[in-house]
């Protein structure tokens, strides 16, 4: 299949304008921190040193898994569709920050084992009824990995805004990601599992298990996208389509937690540049990702303990992207203030 082509942001010449269009602000240099980094970031995303954010949306993709089977939940597969439910009613974590912070929120059936029927509010774009097992076969087939990304490519296409932030709901799927981060980066099984919805220590050994003998089952994958089919989900296939459309659109990518990251994982690989367009709002308390983060150079906003996913870290972190863009958009120069500048 044609995947988007995403160009690198670096432009030497509109570096040194932002540089200097931040430095110029009434403000010692680098007092902003991180809001500086943010706002540098967003002028070689629009290529601009006016930069404006439009319709943030967040997308919350759902899909269940196969391997979900072996036990490696705290909570039954059916909780994937009663979340979504939840977020349809409009009850769950991600609508009350998406509220709170102006965020629109978009609900993708990607492979939900449940028929929802009809509904207004829920984007239709199932796969199959959840993924197989893992364990025992590749969890889905390329035609169903290469349809899932095809899927998350238009739904970007339907976008207006310029931002666009990344959710997942998925019983098991923390599974499915770490087996992801260890066969894409080779960091030990054991560094990349976690407690997901809240297993005890030895239920995170027992998915560790699982992983190990899996990986061990489908022993030569090692292509991206193969890697992608054998060990991921609707979910998180049809996420890195979206991400790789939305970079290659110069949108900014918001990425939230584990499950998110594993996704940015598959498309870094096949598209690098896709990171010059991501912001990642913070960093999970799901053991592993920090180590994924550190893999990818990347600097989280918050640090806040969370581990919920549905892009609820995305839903925070917006406020702080804005406030990069209006300080570099609005605030006075030293100049426009009369305000004396630092002696040399």
């Amino acid at each position: 299949m044609h995947l988007p082509f995403i160009t690198a942001t670096a432009n030497a010449a509109l570096s040194m304008q932002l540089d200097a269009a931040i430095d110029s602000k009434t403000k010692p240099p680098g007092s902003l921190g991180m809001l500086e980094v943010l706002a540098r970031q967003l002028g070689l995303i629009q290529q601009t040193t006016s930069v404006a954010l439009t319709e943030p949306v967040i997308l919350v993709f759902a899909g269940d898994h196969g391997v979900a089977a072996e036990g490696v939940s705290a909570y039954p597969q059916s909780v994937t569709w009663q979340m979504v439910e939840n977020f349809l009613a409009q009850g769950a974590a991600i609508n009350v920050f998406a509220r709170q912070n102006g965020c629109a929120l978009v609900v993708v059936d990607a492979g939900v084992n449940h028929a929802f029927g009809p509904r207004d509010s829920l984007v239709d774009r199932k796969i199959a009824y959840g993924t197989q097992n893992f364990a025992n076969q590749a969890a889905m087939t390329t035609a169903q990995c290469a349809q899932a990304l095809a899927d998350g490519i238009a739904l970007v296409d339907e976008l207006q805004g310029n931002v666009v932030g990344f959710g997942e709901m998925g019983i098991a799927n923390t599974t499915a990601g770490a087996a992801l981060m260890h066969k894409l980066t080779g960091i030990p099984v054991s560094d990349c599992v976690g407690a997901g919805t809240g297993v005890s220590a030895e239920g995170v050994r027992h998915k560790q298990h699982v992983i190990e003998a899996a990986v061990s089952h489908h022993a030569g994958v090692d292509d991206p996208l193969a890697i992608l089919a054998t060990f991921g989900g609707f979910e998180i296939a049809m996420m890195a389509g979206a991400m790789l459309r939305a970079a290659e659109r110069r949108m900014v990518l918001l990425i939230d937690g584990f499950i998110v990251t594993s996704a940015l994982l598959v498309a870094a690989r096949l598209q690098p540049a896709i990171l010059d367009y991501c912001v990642f709002a913070h960093c999970s308390g799901e053991h592993g990702h920090k180590r994924m983060l550190d893999t990818l150079a990347a600097r989280p906003l918050l640090q806040l303990d969370m581990r919920l996913g549905e892009g609820t870290a995305c839903a925070l972190a917006l406020p702080l992207l804005q406030a990069a863009a209006g300080f570099l958009r609005e605030m006075a120069t030293f100049g426009s203030a009369q305000v004396a500048e630092k002696l040399d």
